[in-house]
């Protein structure tokens, strides 16, 4: 279970993917159901850290601190940098006892260089993406998605795609509603999956956002019901083609696979919280069948619904 985080402080860290780790880490926010996490900051060297921006963060903790995490996290920094022969020893230690690693933007360069990524998909801020695959050969990188999990080891795009990736983690293993409690202190979508797209096609003054901002709330609200393209482009006062191409343009990802990913955080909400039976909870959350319900519970979570509320139950009542 997710106890213990370790942040590491690395020269050249980048202020705000380092500020990502400790907001969604670093703050008890039990007085409102959600986590509380042992939360600690360590470096190589204990003392001042330079930061890409120029100012010294001082950091009083060395890497022991790292000995037993159950997640480390590495954030943005300088790619260029060599990475600390101790950091290498601590990031693989924690890979060989199965602890969770997680790395925001650049800081996938300081797992690639450890070897980690070794034979694994892995992902980073687009602008460094081709970058990371040219310099690490043997990693299969993918510039356009928000988060990569494989094995134990998560790696995030740029800036917010690594709030997403922190909080995919939180539900994997605190469950969907200490999640949404995360992000609705930090006033953030809690819904955003790993195989959205990294950026948009359109400018921001060319979005629809005002008309898919109505259309997607509606949706919401109806997530039981049987919802068409058809349907739905006629919300959206579009013709379906220009819905689904506009949808996806503005989202990041296509109409189908958005309502699918609420669907199943409305199922998973549901099984933590509530004592309805499979049929109602599939009913409810809009998959019509428990069997489709554990479809789609195999194919995006590797579990079954009902092994999901036996875990996430039990915890939440703990």
């Amino acid at each position: 279970m997710l106890s213990k985080v370790v942040l590491l402080a690395i020269p050249g860290v980048a202020p705000f993917e380092f500020g990502v780790v400790c907001e969604v880490f670093g703050i008890d926010r039990s007085e409102h159901g959600g986590p509380e996490f042992e939360f600690s900051i360590a470096t190589a060297e204990p003392g001042p850290v330079r930061t890409s921006l120029g100012y010294d963060m001082l950091i009083a903790d060395g890497l022991e601190k790292a000995a037993e995490a159950d997640l480390i996290a590495v954030p943005a920094h300088v790619i260029d940098a060599d990475v600390h022969p101790e950091v290498v020893r601590v990031l693989r230690e924690a890979a060989d006892r199965g602890a969770w690693i997680i790395s925001i933007c650049s800081g996938a360069f300081t797992l690639a260089k450890s070897g980690l990524l070794s034979a694994r998909s892995a992902t980073t801020h687009w602008m460094h993406a081709e970058r990371l695959a040219a310099d690490f050969p043997d990693v299969s990188v993918d510039p356009d998605v928000l988060f990569v999990e494989d094995g134990r080891i998560i790696t995030s795009a740029g800036t917010a795609s690594g709030i997403d990736a922190c909080l995919h983690l939180i539900r994997i293993e605190l469950g969907a509603a200490a999640a949404n409690v995360v992000a609705r202190r930090m006033v953030v979508p809690p819904q955003r999956a790993g195989g959205q797209s990294q950026y948009i096609a359109a400018p921001v003054k060319e979005r629809c956002t005002d008309s898919f901002a109505e259309v997607t709330e509606w949706m919401l609200e109806h997530l039981e019901e049987e919802l068409t393209i058809d349907e739905l482009a006629r919300r959206a006062l579009m013709s379906p083609r220009t819905f689904a191409r506009r949808f996806k343009a503005d989202l990041g990802t296509t109409p189908g696979a958005w309502l699918n990913r609420q669907r199943l955080l409305r199922a998973q909400q549901l099984l933590e919280e509530s004592s309805l039976g499979l049929d109602a909870v599939a009913a409810e959350s809009g998959f019509g069948t428990a069997a489709v319900m554990r479809h789609h519970f195999a194919k995006t979570l590797d579990t079954t619904p009902a092994a999901y509320r036996r875990a996430f139950t039990v915890r939440l009542s703990a």
